[in-house]
């Protein structure tokens, strides 16, 4: 039985192994986009922000928006208050003294709090609803965009035939074991999402860092048929667009157009944030998708489950710490040139000290994802 194990898991490492040693040739080959020259801005963009409960984030994030190099006819901001018990709404309020361009919504004026699973989705659609611009962006009150932001993505649209264009988004580090470990993670993640796109495939997005057509957000059926799920504003909309336009996805690869986010600060706000996200798992059209996902949980179980058997029943830990050291080499082998796109080499030097926490956290949140519920933002939701 031992010995079966050993070989299942060689195997299952095997695989991933080529799939993130591939995963780092995608990402190598990807040139960031370059902006043509004497361009004039010319796009129209609708920012939609969903904000429950974020009186501590939504005045700097507001900020850095207003002080984008954009003409600031050319945008809108609109802020929808999700039924918020702090004074998100009333920052916002104050700033529409100084930005004609700042509308509020509250949510719970058009909707009844007890009738709806998705909060998020029913945000978005009703401030597309009320939005004038021919281009939605989303992104969350918790971040912080660069001056060139919306500069980025008018001259990207200007260049491509693209509907749908995803961009990368990266946790800022502030302190403690909690903070880098999900930086680290979330590295991997935007690596794998920009090797994908490298490769042909968009598998993979954040809604934190994300822009589309309005006249495609409403051809598609808008959230119809993933509106019950509470997660899955962005990618589950992009496999929706994907299905009508296969070849006009984008990506807009350039470090000015980098969101940044705040981590979470606590582990039970961690967790259940990796829930939500690991809640959509199995509603991806795409299967090729679902096989790569399953694939990740099964090497990390795999090896989970393989350390108590050479303690307890092999009577040593060779097999599993060789296992441990091949998984971790080939990783950083991927990160090394994701990491110097996102300048955050020197954070690296913990990664293989995170290993044992990362597959733990994998196993837990995928379980729990599927089978489980979750708390998010003060709700509870299955």
């Amino acid at each position: 039985m031992y010995l079966a194990a050993l070989l299942l898991i060689s195997i299952l490492l095997l695989a991933y192994c080529i799939l993130i040693v591939q995963y780092r040739k995608w990402f190598c080959r990807l040139q960031p986009f370059e902006p043509q020259k004497d361009t004039s801005p010319v796009t129209s963009f609708s920012v939609i922000i969903p904000a429950r409960n974020e009186a501590e984030n939504i005045g700097v994030c507001l900020k850095g928006i207003f002080q984008q190099s954009y003409p600031k006819e050319l945008f809108e901001v609109i802020v929808v208050n999700d039924h918020s018990t702090d004074a998100t709404a009333d920052i916002v309020k104050e700033l529409q003294q100084t930005h004609s361009n700042l509308f509020l919504i509250n949510l719970a004026e058009h909707v009844d709090a007890s009738s709806i699973n998705a909060y998020k989705k029913k945000a978005i659609e009703l401030a597309i609803s009320k939005s004038k611009a021919d281009w939605i962006i989303t992104t969350d009150a918790d971040c912080e965009v660069t001056e060139r932001w919306l500069e980025l993505y008018d001259a990207y649209i200007q260049a491509t035939d693209s509907v749908f264009v995803a961009g990368p988004v990266m946790f800022t580090h502030q302190t403690g074991v909690l903070s880098l470990f999900q930086l680290l993670d979330f590295l991997s993640l935007q690596g794998i999402t920009a090797a994908a796109v490298s490769a042909g495939y968009h598998t993979m997005c954040n809604g934190a860092n994300l822009a589309y057509k309005k006249a495609v957000f409403y051809e598609v059926g808008q959230f119809k048929g993933i509106d019950q799920l509470a997660s899955g504003d962005d990618m589950l909309l992009m496999y929706k667009i994907k299905q009508q336009y296969p070849k006009q996805l984008g990506y807009l690869f350039h470090p000015a157009s980098i969101v940044t986010t705040t981590p979470m600060y606590t582990w039970k706000d961690f967790l259940n944030q990796r829930i939500r996200w690991a809640s959509k798992a199995d509603r991806y059209d795409d299967r090729s998708v679902f096989r790569i996902l399953a694939l990740v949980y099964a090497v990390n179980l795999g090896l989970l489950v393989l350390l108590p058997i050479n303690l307890f029943v092999a009577g040593e830990i060779a097999h599993w710490l060789t296992f441990m050291l091949i998984k971790t080499m080939v990783e950083l082998y991927f990160l090394w040139p994701v990491s110097k796109f996102y300048q955050q080499r020197d954070t690296l030097l913990y990664f293989p000290l995170m290993q044992p926490l990362h597959l733990l956290y994998t196993v837990i949140a995928g379980w729990l994802g599927k089978f489980g519920s979750y708390q998010w933002k003060g709700r509870s939701v299955k």
